[in-house]
């Protein structure tokens, strides 16, 4: 007599539970996994030129740099089962912070289809808005005031501004603003944006003391810490690893990309010996170069780019999106 339906005879083995991540799952078929690449078609260099001038006949394949990044927005493409929290951070100003920011949210959002939304969590007025939209009329204290009445991803737009697919929070510009954004306020308002969108960037501000830092720390997923290759940008971001060390975020430091912005540099400071000391500490470190058009401190057209400036931040989107997926770092508790 066979068993009942749901049950099993003596002997018979259950099949395994349903496992969504198994990569035997159907979860495992995604284009992502599944669709073969396009034909490598070159489009820079002389491999574009013997393509375009042969009408396509002759086809000499990428080169090494753009199967590079081939490989890297591959990476950024990986599926990302959750809201995702980044914190970009520095114990000092001036170094590039809301610039990389900036950037990291626009590699992502460019390259990915699910909702990006940057958030500036400066006290006081940041810039990040800047950067990207030049719109900072509707800021993160607006949002606060106004919770209550967010039913939908449009009511949440009403306080962001768009430069692409990137939406931005700005930071309150006046300060006599009545609602102060602290601690309290971050947990509300990322509550709220984690409902609507999958990578939540936050420009945590310049130091480390102030309310909202500690929960931008307690939320991070990652951790990018800007630093700049010279004597005080490089100590600062070293410095900064020390007091997350020593505040029980060890394992977010291992796991943090330490960013060495090159707006400020020195050709007296030795940049292996920095790339040396921060990759001990931590997983990865990113060199972006100094580009005209990021140190003029305007907004920001990607377009306007040094290639070697798009190069560094698509890599760095690259490595914060290996941690998709990932448990989010723990913090010890003395």
């Amino acid at each position: 007599m066979a068993a009942p339906a749901g049950r099993f005879a003596p002997g018979q083995v259950p099949p395994p539970a349903f496992n969504p991540g198994d990569p035997r799952s159907a979860a495992e078929l995604t284009d992502f996994t599944i669709v073969k690449p396009r034909s490598d078609v070159p489009t820079v260099g002389w491999r574009r030129a013997l393509y375009s001038l042969t009408g396509g006949a002759v086809n000499p394949g990428l080169g090494p740099l753009e199967r590079h990044r081939q490989e890297l927005v591959a990476r950024i493409q990986r599926p990302l089962p959750g809201s995702h929290f980044v914190s970009v951070l520095s114990l000092k100003g001036g170094v590039g912070k809301s610039t990389v920011a900036a950037m990291l949210g626009l590699m992502l959002s460019e390259h990915r289809g699910d909702r990006v939304v940057g958030i500036d969590a400066s006290p006081d007025a940041g810039t990040l808005a800047d950067r990207l939209t030049g719109d900072s009329e509707r800021s993160v204290r607006d949002l606060l005031e106004n919770l209550d009445g967010i039913q939908a991803l449009p009511d949440v737009a009403r306080f962001t501004s768009l430069i692409g697919r990137l939406q931005v929070v700005a930071s309150a510009q006046d300060p006599t603003a009545r609602t102060e954004f602290d601690r309290r306020g971050y947990e509300q308002v990322t509550s709220v944006l984690s409902r609507y969108y999958d990578i939540i960037i936050t420009d945590s501000g310049t130091g480390l003391l102030h309310s909202a830092m500690e929960a931008t720390l307690q939320r991070a997923s990652s951790l990018v810490i800007v630093g700049s290759p010279t004597v005080d940008g490089a100590s600062r971001a070293s410095k900064t690893l020390d007091w997350l060390v020593s505040h029980g975020f060890a394992e977010a430091v291992e796991r943090a990309v330490v960013v060495l912005s090159a707006d400020r540099t020195s050709g007296e400071v030795d940049t292996a010996r920095l790339r040396e000391h921060f990759g001990k500490r931590c997983r990865a470190v990113v060199e972006i170069p100094r580009d005209p058009h990021l140190a003029a401190g305007g907004r920001i057209e990607v377009e306007r780019l040094r290639p070697a400036t798009s190069d560094a931040y698509l890599e760095l989107a690259a490595l914060v999106a290996d941690e998709f997926g990932s448990a989010p770092p723990q913090r010890a508790v003395s």
